[in-house]
């Protein structure tokens, strides 16, 4: 439903609030007539936008799906999922899993390798600056923390020091782990594009 379709449902709608208000023992036939020629501009405009068909099932995930009277959202599809685990809860039809016996494992060629194949992630510490617009790398990633931030003080004495520094650990994720300073967000046009 468009913005234009929703608004002239909702005047129709309003509308025909007004006229029950209105109503009364005493109403004329004619204003009965009017009534019933804004019910049906509210109908039409009901039919013009609603655009998929009504819901079968009160399933969220399925509501256009196959119907079971008995069950309680009517969706066929969940009750069947939901009779399975309950069967298998009674008959037990599907055991724990149980790991296969330690023995030689036969490798399998894979286009990506095995996880034992990968190199372990290497932790490092990455000092970044603030240039005012966005974070920055500034100087070579480092294997000790002691030596970034040793770095990262040595660039904060500077003589062009920028507003704020930033040292990140690089291990399988990313985490800020100290800050110094506050990044302030600088507008890059001079005058403020005035």
């Amino acid at each position: 439903m468009n913005h234009a379709q929703l608004t002239a449902l909702g005047r129709a709608l309003r509308l025909l609030g007004e006229h029950g208000e209105a109503l009364g023992a005493d109403t004329a036939d004619a204003k009965l007539h009017e009534i019933r020629a804004d019910v049906r501009r509210a109908l039409d405009l009901l039919e013009e936008s609603v655009g998929a068909a009504a819901p079968a099932t009160r399933c969220p995930e399925h509501p256009n799906g196959p119907v079971d009277e008995g069950a309680p959202d009517l969706c066929l599809l969940c009750e069947t999922r939901r009779r399975a685990a309950r069967r298998s809860q009674v008959n037990e039809a599907y055991p724990a899993y149980e790991r296969p016996a330690a023995g030689p494992v036969e490798r399998t060629p894979s286009r990506y390798g095995v996880r034992a194949d990968r190199p372990q992630p290497q932790q490092r510490w990455l000092p970044e600056l603030w240039n005012g617009r966005e974070w920055r790398l500034c100087g070579t990633p480092r294997r000790d923390r002691r030596e970034a931030e040793a770095f990262v003080n040595a660039q904060r004495r500077a003589p062009r020091a920028a507003m704020a520094y930033r040292l990140v650990h690089e291990f399988t994720d990313y985490e800020v782990v100290r800050m110094w300073g506050t990044p302030v967000r600088v507008d890059i046009e001079p005058m403020g594009n005035a």
